[in-house]
């Protein structure tokens, strides 16, 4: 029985929820898997803390709480430091690395940065930056299939909006693949 815990983490208005519910879709709808999401937010709509945890899993999910996660993807440096401490000694850190300011861990822990923002921004939108997020968090992890996070990208997102933040989740896998080939080339 394979289990992973997710936390994405950014403040209100990233699209922080989105992403952990894109997620959730995926595995539970497009790959034949369990999920649960939880969430948490600041008082405030935007700009406040955020977090949303996801457990995928083979089988049924028991418990819905995330406490070591597996992957952490912070979108804000805030969302990193209130939970860098708390994820598992072989996390994998997928990272807005404009915004997050990574610090030294643990040696069983990969870290994998994407500059999400400025991405998104040469689409057009800043707003897309979660799908880019999601995009390359797809490339860098094994977690969730390429294909099902895609679909549910595209069956998730507003109408009229699929073609951009099918760019955006493009553009973020394209650049994760990048990324994983240039690592593997350095070994």
């Amino acid at each position: 029985m394979a289990t992973t815990d997710i936390r994405i983490t950014g403040f209100g208005g990233q699209g922080v929820i989105l992403c952990g519910y894109i997620i959730g879709k995926a595995v539970s709808i497009y790959n034949d898997q369990h999920a649960t999401l939880t969430q948490s937010f600041g008082p405030e709509a935007r700009g406040s803390a955020c977090s949303a945890q996801v457990v995928v899993s083979d089988s049924r999910v028991l418990y819905p709480y995330v406490t070591a996660p597996k992957v952490l993807l912070a979108m804000s440096h805030d969302g990193y430091m209130t939970h860098k401490d708390k994820v598992a000694e072989d996390c994998v850190y997928v990272y807005e690395k404009d915004l997050v300011r990574l610090q030294e861990h643990g040696p069983k822990t990969t870290a994998y940065g994407i500059p999400a923002t400025r991405i998104a921004e040469d689409l057009g939108r800043k707003i897309v930056l979660n799908i880019v997020m999601l995009g390359f968090f797809a490339a860098v992890t094994d977690v969730v299939p390429h294909e099902a996070l895609r679909q549910a990208v595209e069956s998730s997102v507003p109408s009229g909006t699929e073609e951009l933040n099918l760019k955006a989740f493009d553009k973020g896998y394209e650049y994760g693949v990048g990324l994983k080939e240039k690592a593997e080339l350095k070994v």
